[in-house]
């Protein structure tokens, strides 16, 4: 099992920046994925932004790209996301996941989950 644990989330105002991390602990692949995704009270969980196992591919939503830059460290097992130039429209629970071999945008084929940090971006 793999055990993912979010952090860096908090109250900033619009225009600052924040950075999360993700740290995996536990059984771990040797060739995995990491992603991002987020979710706002009523609405669905979405993409955010991924990277794959090698940290030679990334992607992003529309909504984010140019602003947040995702990164991983294998050496210590985390992943991070920086957020910079936030918006109102940002906030939500971050939640890191985990998922064998490539890089993936879709939630449903991610295997392990972090239980989240919220984010809250004020005007």
């Amino acid at each position: 099992q793999v055990q993912l644990v979010e952090s860096g989330g908090g109250l900033v105002q619009t225009g600052g920046s924040l950075r999360l991390s993700c740290a995996a602990s536990g059984r771990t692949f040797s060739s995995y994925s990491m992603g991002w995704f987020r979710q706002a009270p009523g609405k669905e969980r979405e993409f955010v932004a991924a990277i794959d196992w090698s940290a030679t591919s990334t992607a992003y939503a529309d909504s984010v790209k140019g602003r947040f830059t995702i990164s991983r460290d294998n050496a210590k097992n985390t992943m991070y996301l920086q957020m910079n130039s936030l918006e109102p429209e940002d906030t939500a629970v971050y939640y890191c996941a985990v998922k064998r071999l490539g890089l993936n945008i879709s939630p449903q084929n991610y295997d392990y989950w972090g239980q989240g940090t919220q984010v809250t971006v004020s005007s």
